[in-house]
């Protein structure tokens, strides 16, 4: 017996075989150690590129028989990312569900090893040793204030307790609505594009902004348009996440 990141007990006998993922960025965890053994993923798990596994949909409507159907040791899910009742309905039908919390750097990598190590029992894989060691540094100053949409109609942001948030500030980009209490606010664009916000960061997902899409609503604030997955994802992105995005804190 194994206890996920909710402190939920989970059966588990053995190295998983069969494993189906709701949650894109473990998906290419996932895939990337171990692709045989993936079955299963949602319609937004978009990498590794070509991926050929059964599709149950999408992350807040999956289709749970098409899950049952598939035989899974494990279901990969997210407390963020998943809803309760689909954990619980599938836990009802006999399915073991391994709930994963994230909100920091430091919390993905200890979560990704307790992932693989005890509701996988596999080996531990060398991209997520090479990632903590790429990771495990003292915070750098602060070389910018940012802003991070995430959404517009309504506009809303990167709030407070998220991972992309510890993830900029980890490369020296302070969040300028760290302090909200929200973690996805709705904001006014006014609030965004001030004086004292030195950069707009515009991921291309959830949202997908692009250069025709989300640029030319700011004035004051410059802007960046960068990709969503190494800013928002967890797991093998996150080898290249610093140095992709290093070119904003130049």
């Amino acid at each position: 017996m194994a206890y996920d990141d909710m402190g939920f007990p989970v059966s588990v006998s053995g190295p998983a075989r069969r494993v189906v993922s709701l949650v894109p960025s473990l998906t290419e965890a996932i895939a990337h150690t171990r692709r045989e053994a993936l079955v299963g993923a949602t319609d937004w798990c978009t990498h590794p590129a070509g991926l050929d596994v059964a599709r149950v949909r999408g992350t807040k409507n999956p289709d749970r028989a098409a899950i049952a159907a598939l035989r899974p040791d494990l279901v990969i899910a997210n407390k963020e990312e998943n809803r309760e009742l689909d954990v619980r309905m599938l836990r009802a039908a006999g399915i073991p569900v391994w709930v994963t919390v994230i909100q920091t750097v430091p919390q993905a990598l200890d979560s990704l090893t307790r992932l693989f190590t005890e509701a996988l029992c596999w080996p531990l894989p060398d991209w997520l040793v090479e990632a903590r060691r790429l990771w495990s540094h003292p915070l750098p100053p602060v070389r910018a204030r940012v802003a991070i949409p995430v959404w517009r109609d309504p506009w809303m942001v990167v709030g407070s307790a998220t991972f992309t948030g510890d993830l900029a500030r980890r490369l020296g980009l302070a969040n300028v609505f760290a302090d909200h209490p929200e973690r996805y606010p709705k904001v006014a664009l006014a609030d965004i594009d001030r004086d004292d916000v030195d950069l707009v960061v515009l991921p291309d997902e959830p949202y997908a902004f692009t250069p025709q899409d989300g640029p030319e609503a700011f004035r004051c604030a410059p802007t960046v348009l960068v990709s969503g997955r190494l800013l928002t994802w967890y797991g093998p992105s996150l080898l290249h996440a610093k140095e992709g995005l290093a070119a904003l804190v130049q």
